[in-house]
């Protein structure tokens, strides 16, 4: 046979290895070695890598329970060991079973247990490996499966946030660029001793998805206010700042239908509600004041102003990177957060690359 398994024999008496020999050789490769040393030597130098190991206990030097040791913590560690012992005590075989070893072969041997031993062992190698390479190629599956639906959600998110900019043509690629703003300044917060434990890589990656939904409540803004051409009246902004109101109601809903402590939604229904807010409880719908406002909403507040600055308004013309960042420097302390703004001033450069990236 071309295709026979081997098997290595660790065992220093000659009459024990002649017969386990030539009980196997004419179904198995058979390697031998008379010891520990040499029958390690053997496995980590073998072109061929055994399919099975059978190894004597008492041996000189190095006994068996310390090949199987050894075994269990190298490479080889998948390669089924069987004792083969005169030993015939319950707290031998414990021992011999807690050590990684599957089976017991009692001496003197029988030929046909050991025939009967190692072939099922065999074969529940085989079984094993098999399930091995359907569970690698299931992983890769359900891998491939998820980013494909986490590619999904993202479409979809950044399509229901488009509902609203549709409706104003002015804002152009300002959910990309404003979500990209978002990530930069949480991961450099991330590396401040007081905020790392709450910013970890799960929740930046939530608050990249979810940034898209932050005006989400302007589909419920009448066109009449969204759509005109100019600034406007102090009714028609009271009028306006109730897409907050808007924007959390909607997501409040949809948590309720789904999960009330899934995070993604957590964040967006934060980021929708309080990005307006102000650092010094001038703002709205709320007007909360300093840590009030929740994280989320002042990161988001920063990459609004931001993009607001540096885009063309009807109201007003385009400003630079260098003047907007003045600007949100300006406000520390004021409208924006100071620990926020302060990363802010360290990825303004990035922040200038994103500009760039999405440009209307």
């Amino acid at each position: 046979m071309t295709n026979k398994k081997t098997i290595l024999v660790i065992e220093d008496t000659p009459e024990i290895l002649t017969v386990i020999s030539r009980t196997l050789k004419e179904r198995y490769k058979v390697k031998v070695a008379t010891d520990g040393h040499k029958g390690l030597d053997v496995l980590k130098n073998s072109l061929v890598r055994p399919d099975l190991i059978l190894t004597d206990i008492v041996m000189p030097e190095m006994d068996g329970y310390e090949v199987c040791q050894r075994i269990k913590r190298s490479e080889f560690s998948d390669i089924p060991v069987i004792f083969l012992t005169a030993l015939n005590n319950a707290e031998d075989e414990e021992k011999g079973l807690r050590l990684g070893a599957v089976d017991y072969i009692y001496k003197p041997i029988s030929p046909a247990v050991l025939m009967a031993r190692v072939s099922t062992h065999l074969e529940l190698k085989q079984a094993r490996d098999f399930l091995k390479v359907q569970n690698s190629i299931l992983e890769q599956m359900v891998k491939r499966r998820t980013k494909e639906l986490a590619r999904s959600q993202e479409a979809t998110i950044v399509a229901m946030g488009s509902l609203a900019e549709f409706r104003d043509p002015e804002t152009g690629n300002h959910l990309r660029r404003t979500q990209h703003f978002v990530k930069a300044l949480a991961e450099e917060m991330a590396t401040l001793p007081e905020y790392h434990e709450y910013l970890t890589e799960d929740r930046i990656e939530m608050l990249f998805k979810s940034a898209p939904l932050h005006d989400i409540g302007k589909v419920g803004v009448p066109d009449s206010i969204l759509l005109k051409p100019g600034r406007l009246d102090n009714m028609e902004f009271e009028t306006m700042k109730e897409h907050t109101l808007f924007g959390k109601s909607a997501i409040f809903e949809t948590q309720k239908q789904v999960d009330s402590t899934n995070l993604f939604l957590h964040l967006a229904e934060e980021i929708a509600a309080f990005h307006h807010e102000r650092w010094n409880g001038k703002g709205y719908p709320n007007g909360l004041k300093g840590f009030e406002i929740p994280l989320s909403a002042r990161l988001m507040a920063v990459a609004d102003v931001y993009d607001a600055l540096v885009s063309v308004r009807c109201y007003k013309p385009e400003f630079s990177h260098e003047k907007a960042v003045e600007i949100i420097v300006s406000e520390s302390g004021e409208h924006f957060d100071p620990d926020v703004v302060k990363v802010f001033k360290k990825v303004a450069p990035k922040f200038n690359e994103i500009k760039q990236c999405f440009k209307d």
